[in-house]
């Protein structure tokens, strides 16, 4: 009988910057010519002892045999991914079988360290993995492979700290005053946080929020709106549960064990507190920095995650989440990069390609699938030319949610008396199962109802790694007749603002729809809402639609009064000039927002890239493009309303309240931070204006307008952005987001000042109106 032949193991070669280089290799040559290659460290943490799990390697090992070591490591085969292969390895060597959420990754090592008289060449990239249980797990509970691990145990996490540091010989040596140490450091100040300090922090960043109830006069809606708007709250509220699960996979758990352990004590209200307000465990105002942590999080039971073990209940462990905010969301594998994603994406049909970067899509492992339906068998190593990715609909992904959300729609469509809303209402409901939004978002736009909603995918702001993917919301309002019929001017003009606008003629189109506009008084908003809460929208933001229709406008009045009120007044007493703080006033802030929005619907959207090839602003901007687009609409609305005005469409005494203005609304917007798409294209507006003189900072540390130079700046901010947009030119996109978009003497200068005084970021609010509905239906 013929002997089994093993095939040895393949790697993916890298680059000395981690980068694949499309090439792999056996293991062993790997390892004798030191190419740079991928593996997993995954470490178990006991939290209530305080303790690490080590195992101990075979003394068949060619590398550090018979040394203790990292509970469970393995390199990543060639065309394997970094979370599959973290789980698969656990459950070879240790018998231990559990789901994604349990790993979290802490960050990327590289080792490189040369062994056996120079014949083992080791430069790997780590991607160093926790997984937190409650308790130790019982050592008879782990089933060994014993070609790989001979004995396990646990160690306290400052014992192995200091027998790293001495490099005692019987443990594979670490460097803990260099990258490894952040596994300790970690770990370390994870449990030694005070909770005094904790509470006051929470409480501190709670406070830059002003709570705010706002109301609606429903008086106007007939009694079938009234019994519709019951069910289109019900509908909105499971936005909230869709975008949970799009912002991260354990989200939904982190939420639920918040809200249960809310009572527990003063610091427990404060967490749930702060994560009503964002959503995810990440707050939007601090650049997306973590202010919970897995230790925080929800702890789950499994019973058969290891083999039993008389009067032990089974594994519980917490459920993850990265420090990092990840910048796919939970729209793509968490282990992907953008160069997968891109080989992957440029094998498939054309057809498929477009599915690929569609709004109504996610992105998911093959290899993930299989591993979670069996983890008793290993996958075979993947060849270089063999993709791991593949399409999954929203339709299919939120099923469970939004089956129930199309039947409350249905129903109140069935309810209500308006034909425009029925038929909105009933069109979106077809979308939610077929996951084809074009003619729900057309009823949209033809929207013309007293009762006003917006519910769906929409925004891409959460894609940070493409910006490709939409997440769910919905608001709920009432329009406000009178201040939607003053706004009209705006809409019916974007074609004079189109042929009018600051870039070559080449790049304008000529058949741009006017917008229509609806000024609603806000009832209830669900979904993606999270911190800083939008004054206005623009939508749709398919191409296909703008292009053959247009956008449609809401104004949320009732939430630009409360901003106003009580942080863009307060804002300006501060950090304006004391002989321009008399232009600030609400009717310019509120008169450049609907500018803002309206020129969303202009400029650059379907391009011709100088290679006579069709795209998207979009496409070929990615992740650049919202911060970018939110620049161009604030920058080309401040245009556009002194366009007007030498139009004699506005009146003269505008001009000197709406630079002011929008001057004090920098210092609002950039609050929200650098990381928010809004904040970013603020910061790059004030900068390029302050760079170029027409902003002003005086000695006292207050700021005013340069009228004679405010203009001209503002026009060729406005064609650099356009023209960068129109050419689908990333390079120069980067450059000048590099150039401004960062936090300057000038910005400090006035957060500081506003910061002293407290004034809020942004506003907190509360929707009676719904929550009485809420609470009736349960």
């Amino acid at each position: 009988m013929a002997a089994e032949v093993i095939q040895e193991e393949y790697l993916d070669v890298l680059t000395r910057t981690g980068q694949k280089t499309g090439d792999s290799k056996p293991r062993g040559d790997i390892h004798r010519d030191g190419d740079y290659h991928r593996a997993v460290h995954v470490w178990i943490f006991a939290e209530s002892t305080q303790e690490l799990l080590l195992q101990r390697r075979a003394e068949c090992k060619d590398s550090y045999p018979g040394l203790w070591d990292i509970s469970s490591a393995g390199h990543i085969s060639a065309g394997d991914s970094s979370l599959v292969t973290a789980r698969r390895e656990l459950h070879e060597e240790l018998g231990i079988i559990l789901p994604k959420d349990a790993f979290e990754l802490l960050f990327v090592f590289l080792q490189e360290c040369v062994i056996n008289d120079g014949k083992f060449i080791n430069n790997e990239y780590n991607d160093v993995y926790l997984v937190t249980t409650l308790d130790p797990i019982p050592l008879e509970a782990f089933t060994l492979q014993e070609s790989e691990v001979s004995a396990v145990k646990y160690i306290s996490l400052e014992e192995y700290r200091c027998l790293l540091a001495e490099e005692d010989p019987q443990y594979v040596t670490y460097d803990v005053n260099d990258q490894y140490g952040q596994l300790f450091e970690i770990i370390s100040k994870r449990y030694k946080q005070n909770a005094e300090a904790r509470t006051l922090t929470l409480q501190k960043q709670l406070n830059r929020y002003a709570r705010i109830s706002l109301n609606a006069e429903l008086k106007g809606l007939s009694d079938s709106d009234k019994e519709a708007l019951k069910l289109l709250v019900k509908a909105a509220r499971i936005m909230d549960e869709i975008f949970r699960l799009q912002v991260w996979y354990s989200n939904p758990s982190l939420r639920d064990w918040l809200e249960k352990n809310a009572d527990e004590s003063q610091l427990d209200k404060l967490k749930w507190m702060y994560y009503l307000i964002n959503k995810s465990p990440w707050s939007s105002l601090d650049e997306n920095k973590a202010f919970l942590t897995t230790a925080d999080s929800a702890v789950k039971l499994l019973s058969e995650a290891t083999k039993p073990v008389a009067g032990w209940k089974g594994l519980e462990y917490r459920t993850s989440f990265p420090i990092l905010k990840p910048p796919g969301a939970n729209f793509y594998p968490p282990d992907m990069d953008k160069m997968e994603f891109e080989l992957w994406k440029n094998s498939l049909p054309e057809d498929k390609r477009k599915e690929a970067i569609d709004f109504f899509n996610v992105i998911k492992r093959e290899s993930e699938a299989m591993l979670d339906k069996s983890l008793s068998h290993s996958t075979p190593a993947s060849t270089s030319d063999t993709h791991d990715l593949y399409i999954v609909p929203y339709s299919e992904e939120y099923s469970s949610f939004l089956v129930r959300a199309a039947d409350l729609l249905r129903k109140a469509g069935d309810l209500t008396s308006c034909s425009s809303l029925k038929k909105f209402l009933h069109s979106k409901a077809d979308a939610f199962l077929s996951n084809e939004y074009y003619d729900s978002d057309i009823a949209w736009m033809e929207l013309d109802s007293k009762l006003d909603i917006t519910i769906g995918p929409y925004e891409t702001y959460e894609d940070s790694l493409f910006g490709y993917k939409a997440t769910f919301e919905a608001f709920i309002g009432v329009k406000d007749e009178d201040a939607t019929a003053q706004v009209k001017l705006f809409g019916d003009h974007l074609q004079v603002l189109e042929k009018n606008l600051p870039m070559d003629n080449i790049y304008k189109s000529e058949d741009v729809i006017a917008a229509p506009i609806r000024v609603i008084q806000l009832v209830y908003n669900a979904g993606d809402v999270k911190g800083p809460q939008t004054v206005a929208f623009n939508l749709p933001n398919d191409e296909r639609i703008v292009k053959d229709r247009g956008t449609s406008m809401v104004m949320l009045k009732n939430v630009s009064e409360a901003k106003f009120k009580l942080i863009l007044q307060p804002i300006a007493d501060v950090c304006i000039a004391k002989e321009q703080r008399e232009f600030v006033d609400f009717d310019s802030f509120f008169t450049h927002t609907i500018c803002h929005e309206c020129c969303h619907g202009i400029g650059p959207h379907t391009i011709t890239l100088p290679n006579g090839k069709k795209s998207t602003v979009r496409l070929e901007l990615q992740e650049l493009h919202s911060a970018l687009e939110e620049a161009k609409a604030d920058i080309v609305g401040l245009w556009a309303l002194k366009f007007f005005i030498s139009e004699d469409l506005l009146s003269k005494t505008l001009v000197k309240s709406m630079y002011v203005s929008f001057l004090a609304g920098c210092f609002r917007s950039v609050r929200f931070g650098l990381e928010e798409a809004h904040g970013k294209g603020q910061a790059l507006q004030f900068n390029y204006l302050f760079d170029k003189g027409a902003f002003l900072l005086h000695p006292d540390g207050t700021f005013s307008v340069n009228f004679d130079k405010i203009e001209g700046v503002v026009e060729n901010l406005s064609r650099e952005i356009l023209t960068v947009q129109a050419r689908g030119d990333k390079p120069a996109a980067k450059t000048l987001l590099s150039k401004y978009c960062s936090m300057t003497h000038p910005l400090k200068c006035a957060l500081e000042k506003l910061e002293k005084i407290q004034v809020p970021v942004d506003i907190a609010p509360d929707f009676p109106i719904a929550d009485h509905i809420l609470r009736n239906s349960l």
